[in-house]
């Protein structure tokens, strides 16, 4: 066995990471209140709901289609959650139900049209966004907003858990991080393939370690962790199991990688597709429940200008290819901390929202370089091995 310092399979994230740091570190020199307990606070609401998107973007990357209406998909749910609670006086769990049902209902009739006429995905969600678009404003009214007065909701993004379970959850994280490099490596192993040597492991575990704990740190010491980064790390864990260690999920990256021989193979790339619009959307809905809470209200202006390129952007940046069949789902969170860190960071420095665009631009086409390479290289080797 070889070993592997980094290894092909996470090159990519050790690039994030450094990227990120680098981030971190140019910001906090032009601005001292960058790296502040409040301002990492501040940092983690301001890319719950690009998270939440990106996460279900990685899902359909993978598959090898794109979905471009999500953040009108989360205007629509966060419309209807609005209207529910405030003109039928519904409750918030009804409420917020119905809003997933409505965005899981948007998800389906995408897949089917995708899949019963062979449009492209990229062409049928393009439109979902006009019309998408078009509900949110007949749904919000004249009145552009819709206010939102459920304590319930409106807590969702506007609390913090208590500094005892923060330490618990950074523990949790920490386990999980370590469990998930123990099986990823026994898995490795039992099917004959390379695997870096233990002190690489150890020494990642570690640093995971010694992050997530600074972090904690940090944010105790103003209110907390936020309840709603709780609920984006919940979502992340269980679309990681759903993708990682489910048969469906290992159809995905079948699918994604080829989806011909997926089909000669058995699987039945129909139902798995419209089975992936269905999360996507329903995510989008999530989405756009978290920031009708952020925003205590509905507005039109609600998952409009760049989020669902930013989301894009995110599961890119991250490390999820744009050609199908590679990505992780805490490549989500990875590029939407990079995007958000590096938007907090020109809102600091009082920068236009010109720039904070033309800089996520830039690290975008940064990125998609890197995987255009990275493919090559792969093809390369597969091709003289």
């Amino acid at each position: 066995m070889r070993a592997l310092l980094p290894t092909a399979r996470n090159a990519s994230v050790y690039t994030v990471v450094i990227g990120l740091a680098i981030v971190w570190i140019v910001f906090q020199l032009l601005n001292d209140n960058y790296l502040s307990a409040r301002n990492l606070s501040n940092l983690l609401l301001q890319i719950a709901v690009l998270g939440t998107l990106a996460i279900g973007m990685v899902m359909v990357l993978v598959l090898g289609e794109i979905d471009l209406s999500v953040g009108a998909i989360a205007g629509v749910s966060a419309a209807t959650l609005a209207i529910l609670i405030t003109q039928q006086g519904a409750p918030a769990w009804v409420a917020i139900l119905a809003a997933l049902a409505v965005g899981a209902a948007i998800g389906l009739l995408h897949g089917t049209i995708i899949t019963a006429f062979g449009i492209p995905s990229f062409i049928l969600t393009l439109a979902g966004l006009l019309v998408w678009q078009g509900v949110q404003l007949a749904a919000v009214g004249d009145g552009g907003q819709i206010p939102i007065r459920d304590e319930f909701v409106r807590a969702i993004a506007s609390t913090y858990v208590t500094p005892a379970f923060g330490w618990v959850l950074a523990a949790l994280v920490v386990l999980g991080a370590a469990a998930v490099r123990v099986v990823t490596r026994r898995r490795r192993i039992r099917n004959g393939l390379d695997v870096p040597p233990v002190s690489n492991e150890v020494v990642a575990v570690a640093a995971t370690a010694v992050f997530v704990g600074v972090v904690t740190w940090v944010l105790n010491s103003y209110f907390g962790i936020p309840w709603v980064f709780v609920l984006v790390l919940a979502l992340m864990l269980g679309c990681t199991v759903l993708l990682g260690g489910t048969s469906f999920g290992r159809h995905m990256y079948a699918i994604g990688g080829n989806r011909e021989a997926a089909r000669r193979a058995g699987i039945r790339v129909k139902r798995t597709t419209i089975i992936v619009f269905v999360l996507i959307s329903a995510i989008a809905a999530l989405a756009g429940i978290i920031e009708a809470s952020r925003q205590f209200s509905a507005s039109n202006a609600l998952g409009g200008g760049t989020l669902q390129l930013n989301a894009i952007a995110a599961a890119v940046i991250g490390g999820t290819s744009l050609f199908g069949g590679r990505g992780r789902i805490y490549h989500a969170l990875l590029g939407a901390l990079v995007v958000g860190s590096v938007q907090n960071g020109l809102d600091l420095l009082g920068q236009p929202a010109a720039i904070k665009n033309i800089a996520t631009g830039v690290i975008l086409v940064i990125a998609v370089v890197v995987d255009a390479l990275g493919r090559r290289r792969r093809i390369a080797r597969g091709a003289t091995d």
